[in-house]
């Protein structure tokens, strides 16, 4: 940078700039632009430079690098207030599969009609699931409660610290069929009618039929 760059000659990139000039020349017309000569290509014959404010762009260096990190995997898992034993077996079975593959799991109960007066039994079997997963992963978010769900957010542990509680060892593993299992189980409750919803209809039709009556 500036003083730094030794060679003779540089390409010199600012704005429609684009021409080959003695270094000394180089570094003048950035000196005169109260900015820094850069060298962002040493190996190119000549040597490449811009014309940059060194602290901006570093920053935009450094920015850059981040944004092409890639994201984290990340897989839904969705529970019900009232699952049944074997379903529950099923699913975490599933959530052990997913972190040993280096997934985070994003872990929601939603509630549905008069589920919602007992949310507290929602907790519960939130804090169940994060207790059976603690040979797995850490908690990255506590159970917390959002609108009508409650939301728990994991990450894997290292592969040499993890210890499935529901996985047989020699069983085959498929996690696209785990995923579509999931996406069918998310779809149905989605289409499921709230319990209230039920008994509002039915009072509904009782009414009618007292009219027509």
């Amino acid at each position: 940078m500036n003083e730094r760059i030794r060679v003779p000659e540089v390409r010199v990139i600012y704005g429609e700039l684009n021409a080959v000039m003695p270094t000394r020349r180089a570094l003048a017309k950035a000196q005169e632009l109260g900015l820094d000569l850069v060298e962002v290509a040493a190996a190119a014959r000549p040597p490449v430079c811009r014309i940059v404010d060194y602290g901006k762009w570093r920053y935009d260096q450094s920015k850059q690098k981040k944004d092409k990190k890639p994201k984290a995997k990340e897989k839904e898992i969705k529970f019900r207030v009232r699952i049944d034993p074997h379903d529950y077996q099923i699913k975490m079975t599933r959530a052990e599969d997913f972190l040993a593959h280096g997934y985070k799991l994003r872990m929601q109960l939603q509630f549905r009609g008069r589920e919602n007066a007992h949310k507290e039994l929602g907790f519960e079997l939130m804090k169940k699931v994060r207790d059976d997963l603690m040979g797995m992963a850490h908690i990255d978010l506590e159970p917390k409660l959002n609108n009508r769900s409650i939301l728990m957010m994991l990450s894997p542990l290292p592969p040499n610290k993890q210890k499935p509680k529901f996985r047989k060892g020699d069983e085959e593993v498929d996690l696209e069929a785990h995923e579509r299992a999931e996406a069918e189980d998310a779809a149905a409750h989605a289409a499921e009618v709230p319990d209230d919803e039920h008994h509002h209809h039915d009072e509904e039709e009782a009414a009618a039929s007292g009219e027509e009556e």
